[in-house]
């Protein structure tokens, strides 16, 4: 009976993390599962596979496994609830290996196993969900706003059940949730990579992202544009009429306005069970010429007024 190194079965470091060993198991039990390999030995190649993810994935298995080392045949012999087999008979007849079962005993095998999806004696009844795949999609601030359906053309990494990845094109029609956010997802369910065996397709995860608008700019829910005004219309006050995300209203701007200063319109914002807030922020803007007479009352202005902007 053999050492049997699961790193190495699954092509990753001691150092792996939970979920990279996850991948490297998916991976490797698209290659390899009996139902859709033609690869040589890929039914005994997937049990392997199987195996090594059974010790891995298991905190106690795995730390149990690293601990034991070169030094697993004495473990085997003192005892340790599993047996050891002096025997040159066949591996896996059980459903895990011998060296398996020399280490976590034989009881454990088949009913913990297969109740978390595969059973290492039945490789042909084995199925997995698909993996997820995620794409980008930009769409309006108004599509966010109003909660619209839309078609989107986005390319997506699909895994093929020989271990290779491809890029597919693929048009999706997509309901806009009223509301989401930049950098929020939407999942489209069965829309990613198909299963193994049976199994479902995984989900599709499609990240908002806001396009560029020539209006309106958004931070989290609350929206930001910019309000220009007159001299005259910032000192004395005025009725200016703005635009929204759902049309344009008239708003109050209080006299002595100064530039930078921000005139929020309460609920304006992205909709939500708190609605974000749309805020125009002002900006003084002097005319590009000016006429005699325009040119005299600023004189007119400049002589009487006391206001000095530099302090």
């Amino acid at each position: 009976m053999e050492y049997h190194d699961y790193y190495k079965t699954l092509g990753v470091a001691k150092t792996a993390t939970t979920d990279e060993i996850k991948r490297a198991y998916r991976k490797l039990a698209r290659k390899y599962h009996p139902d859709v390999s033609k690869e040589k030995d890929a039914e005994a190649k997937f049990k392997e596979i199987a195996e090594a993810y059974e010790v891995l994935k298991d905190q106690d298995k795995r730390q149990k496994y690293d601990q034991l080392g070169s030094n697993w045949q004495q473990y085997a012999r003192q005892g340790s609830g599993g047996f050891h087999k002096s025997g040159q008979g066949p591996e896996f007849t059980s459903g895990f290996s011998d060296f398996f079962e020399s280490i976590f005993g034989s009881g454990f095998g088949v009913g913990a196993a297969s109740h978390r999806g595969f059973d290492p004696r039945a490789t042909h009844g084995f199925s997995q969900k698909g993996e997820n795949t995620e794409a980008k999609i930009k769409i309006d601030l108004r599509d966010s706003y109003f909660g619209i359906k839309r078609q989107f053309k986005v390319q997506i990494p699909e895994n093929m059940p020989d271990g290779r990845t491809y890029v597919k094109n693929k048009t999706l029609q997509v309901k806009i949730p009223k509301g989401i956010l930049s950098g929020q997802k939407i999942r489209l369910g069965k829309q990613g990579n198909p299963g193994i065996g049976g199994g479902p397709s995984g989900d599709m995860l499609l990240q908002v992202e806001f396009a560029a608008d020539k209006d309106f700019k958004a931070d989290g829910g609350d929206i930001y544009a910019s309000l220009n005004l007159s001299p005259w219309e910032a000192a004395l006050g005025a009725e200016v009429s703005v635009p929204t995300l759902d049309g344009r209203v008239e708003i109050k701007v209080p006299a002595n306005t100064r530039g930078g200063q921000k005139i929020r319109l309460k609920g304006k914002g992205l909709p939500a069970k708190t609605p974000g807030d749309l805020y125009f922020t002002a900006k003084i803007m002097n005319p590009v010429q000016l006429t005699g007479e325009e040119k005299g009352l600023y004189r007119k202005l400049k002589d009487i007024s006391e206001f000095n902007p530099r302090g």
